[in-house]
């Protein structure tokens, strides 16, 4: 794929570009904790405009401050969520009546915004090196003009704003949480995680039965993305201590290993509320009456996925 790569652009360049996509959404939040600072309706102002302000430093300008500063604001930020401090202020919610009135006026076509996003994330992906965050961005700014284009009269930059900071509050601290469970997983990794896993799996998993090495190795990924919300933190942890020792070094495929064992950790994505973005937050925006129900139904095809690529691993390893 690297000779489709047509656009290069070099790496300061890069990473100047990502800087910005972080300043932006810095911005957002700090503008979220503006907002809810100064909202009287806010039962607790204060406290979900110190989380969002921290948050949104953090984000914006975490590349140019000092580590321990750094630091600091995220104990900051994680206070207010703990005393149950960060709540939902005013929202501007649009009517059922207006919402179908636009409906009509602009029909299935608003949908090809959204199609953007996910466009420009695989064109840039495939035939350019600029980070998915950047391409996502792009996309993102290219379906905000579209939409005004729809509806110039209504769609203003300041609608956008106003309600990406809605949904920012829907989500409340779960926001924070894939960005945290990121830097756990590298915590683990450092802190020598693998190597623990590995001693205890060998006195269970029998040294060359490659085929039981990948069912402790699937198992644990999909118990340990529940544990850390996340199949990518997981994986390095696993691989570490279960996957590498007792299947890969026995010369199982590490293409077929490798990509199966990660969709065994998604399988344990859909089993827990530690991956917020995808079990929590649906919840959250749809005002489910069942804090579980995405999750519960879900469990059983993510036992079923699992088991059949334990089998895939095994026949084809």
């Amino acid at each position: 794929m690297a000779n489709l790569k047509f656009i290069q652009i070099n790496e300061v360049l890069g990473a100047n570009l990502l800087n910005l996509v972080w300043v932006i959404i810095g911005l957002i939040a700090i503008y979220a904790a503006i907002k809810n600072f100064l909202d009287k309706e806010n039962p607790s102002r204060i406290g979900t405009g110190v989380f969002w302000g921290a948050f949104g430093v953090v984000c914006a300008f975490g590349t140019w401050l000092p580590a321990k500063v750094s630091g600091a604001l995220v104990i900051l930020m994680c206070l207010p969520p703990i005393f149950k401090k960060v709540k939902v202020g005013h929202v501007d919610t649009p009517s059922k009546e207006h919402t179908e009135e636009q409906y009509h006026k602009v029909g299935m076509k608003i949908f090809f915004p959204a199609i953007c996003v996910g466009l420009f994330s695989l064109v840039m992906a495939f035939f350019t090196n600029i980070s998915s965050m950047v391409a996502v961005t792009l996309g993102v700014i290219v379906a905000m003009i579209i939409l005004m284009a729809y509806n110039p009269s209504e769609n203003k930059p300041v609608v956008f704003l106003k309600e990406s900071e809605r949904f920012l509050s829907i989500m409340g601290p779960l926001c924070m949480l894939p960005q945290l469970l990121g830097c756990l997983g590298g915590v683990f990794t450092a802190a020598g995680v693998g190597e623990v896993v590995a001693g205890m799996v060998e006195n269970i998993v029998p040294k060359g039965n490659v085929n039981v090495g990948i069912i402790v190795f699937a198992i644990g990924m999909a118990l340990f993305t529940m544990i850390m919300g996340n199949a990518f933190a997981a994986i390095t942890v696993m691989t570490v201590g279960i996957g590498g020792p007792f299947v890969l070094a026995y010369g199982a495929n590490p293409v077929i290993i490798g990509m199966l064992a990660l969709t065994c950790g998604y399988c344990g994505t859909l089993c827990t509320p530690m991956a917020a973005n995808f079990n929590i937050v649906p919840v959250a925006i749809l005002n489910m009456k069942d804090r579980w129900g995405v999750i519960k139904n879900q469990v059983v095809v993510a036992i079923i996925m699992l088991i059949f690529q334990i089998g895939y691993m095994i026949a084809f390893k």
